[in-house]
């Protein structure tokens, strides 16, 4: 399914290390299934979620622009992949009504964010409301999705694969150019709630 999904990719021009910089289609919405009918998951989703709530994390919002506007969504699922090239890596619900845009558009920004914005963050948690009302935000410099005011951090990418992993999309974004303030402090997320730094 994987390789499918690069198949994809790249048959519609997706961005790569030496092709065009088209847009990319969004794939169709699968079956989320992991089991067949009938078989037992072997953890239950609750006790997932609550042993892996352990894990602190940074959180985020990727950003995109497609002909309808901006478009975004909180992510906590973040992580820098490759130093040469240089590649994230964000994850992504194939429910996510955000993903498709993302696609179409080809190009994200990973916005960073500071301890203070838990606000911003729980205003893109949220399905159905513009996001972006009340948000000031400048184009980045590569890809000209959406950078918003105030984060300490920012990664600019094009979309360069994507990978399917359970009932998430793993999405591979190759950095175009990025940029951080000196000594902000990171909005932290541990078990359900925001936090931040103290050393």
């Amino acid at each position: 399914m994987a390789a499918t999904a690069v198949r994809y990719l790249r048959s519609v021009g997706a961005a790569t290390a030496t092709g065009p910089q088209a847009p990319v289609e969004a794939l169709p919405r699968p079956d989320l299934r992991a089991v067949r009918d009938g078989e037992r998951l072997p953890v239950d989703p609750g006790e997932f979620r609550r042993v892996l709530g352990h894990f602190a994390s940074g959180v985020t919002i990727v950003t995109a622009r497609d002909a309808d506007g901006p478009t975004g969504f909180a992510c906590q699922s973040f992580a820098s992949l490759s130093l040469d090239p240089p590649l994230v890596v964000f994850l992504v619900a194939r429910t996510s009504t955000t993903w498709p845009r993302i696609a179409r558009a080809g190009a994200f920004c990973v916005n960073i964010l500071g301890a203070e914005q838990g606000p911003l963050c729980r205003g893109f948690a949220v399905s159905g409301a513009d996001k972006f009302a009340g948000v000031a935000y400048a184009d980045a410099p590569a890809t000209g999705s959406p950078l918003l005011d105030g984060v300490p951090a920012w990664v600019d990418c094009r979309v360069q694969a994507v990978h399917t992993g359970g009932d998430h999309l793993i999405v591979v974004g190759r950095v175009e150019t990025l940029g951080a303030a000196a000594d902000a402090e990171p909005l932290l997320f541990h078990r359900g709630v925001f936090g931040r730094f103290t050393g």
